[in-house]
């Protein structure tokens, strides 16, 4: 492991050889291995330096004594947010997170802040989010996890907190199945989460959550099932707008390409005017051809290889549409659903 650290890979062998040294009290070393660990845990530059951290908080968890359960608890969850970032197809990283997180919030809940608390629940729901993707959680256990963050992460205190949870509660609703008489509800309750978010942010204090929640608003309009199609379309579209006033492709590449596919989308499913839907969309389907030939540069610029793949597969079924009659109506294609959704 430690031959793939690096510089850093000197920090932590002498991390672990001070925290040898008898002359230091247990606590002290526990907390400097503990520091070791964070400074690799924040900017990772590949997982090894995170299974590094790892390493190094197990190391400082047996070292500390037992009659310091906070300092305990504050290493198993940052445990647990380590291993909440490891790169991982497989479920035990994740299960491993859940473990940590879950044993830690009791003791940070009796010893902690109730921001260490909330902290601590919003990366527990993510874990259960994650393993309810790979249906080996539920996902019921992810919202109320959200929703006990919500009681210290309010929008009067921490807007930028809030405006997070409400995003990682949308999605999780948009995550459940929608087979029942409940699906359209749970839409609604999502549109209304993402709605609620951007109540808390601004365009100029954060605008980081703010395109995050204008583009995730966007698909989930679209993406509705509802009567109201055009409407929810064009709605969407403002969004999407709204959204690549940060999202720019100098600033943000990735970001950018993934909402101007989401907008590309949009507009292959809309009339070129609303008023008059029989009168087709050719417009539009050049206008979404083009945002998904920016789109597929970039994410082949940046080796997302499925991504290249879907928005030139969907450019290939445009050019085909347009060489065929131009559609009469606003039906809906499978297109793209390029939305992101993150707390960091």
């Amino acid at each position: 492991m430690e031959a793939d650290l690096g510089r850093a890979g000197d920090e932590v062998r002498a991390a672990i050889a001070a925290a040898e040294e008898e002359a230091t009290s247990p606590v002290e070393r526990a907390e400097m291995l503990m520091e070791i660990a964070i400074g690799l845990q924040q900017r990772p530059k590949n997982a090894d330096q995170l299974l590094a951290a790892i390493d190094l908080y197990e190391r400082a968890q047996t070292i500390c004594p037992v009659d310091e359960p906070l300092l305990i608890a504050r290493m198993k969850a940052r445990m647990g947010t380590a291993y909440l970032a490891v790169p991982s197809e497989g479920h035990e990283s994740l299960e491993q997170a859940r473990d940590k997180l879950g044993e830690a919030i009791p003791v940070l809940t009796q010893f902690g802040s109730p921001e260490e608390v909330a902290e601590a629940e919003i990366n527990l729901g993510l874990a259960y989010q994650s393993l309810a993707g790979q249906h080996r959680g539920r996902i019921t256990d992810a919202i109320s996890a959200y929703q006990r963050a919500l009681r210290t992460f309010n929008r009067d205190r921490f807007p930028q907190e809030f405006a997070i949870l409400q995003n990682n509660l949308a999605t999780a609703f948009l995550s459940m199945p929608f087979t029942d008489n409940r699906a359209k509800m749970r839409e609604a309750l999502a549109v209304q989460a993402f709605e609620e978010g951007l109540r808390s942010v601004n365009l100029v204090d954060h605008p980081v959550e703010y395109a995050m929640l204008q583009n995730n608003l966007g698909n989930a309009l679209q993406y509705a099932s509802s009567s109201h199609t055009i409407e929810n379309n064009l709605r969407a579209l403002e969004a999407y707008d709204e959204a690549l006033r940060v999202r720019t492709a100098e600033a943000m590449p990735l970001e950018y390409a993934n909402t101007v596919s989401n907008k590309a989308n949009c507009l292959w499913n809309l009339p070129d005017n609303p008023e008059f839907p029989d009168n087709g969309n050719r417009a539009n389907l050049i206008a979404a051809r083009d945002y998904y030939r920016q789109s597929r540069e970039i994410f082949a610029r940046s080796g997302e290889v499925d991504k290249a793949r879907i928005v030139a597969e969907a450019c290939e079924q445009i050019d085909r549409e347009l060489l065929s009659a131009p559609p009469t109506n606003g039906a809906s294609h499978v297109g793209t659903l390029l939305a992101t959704s993150k707390l960091n």
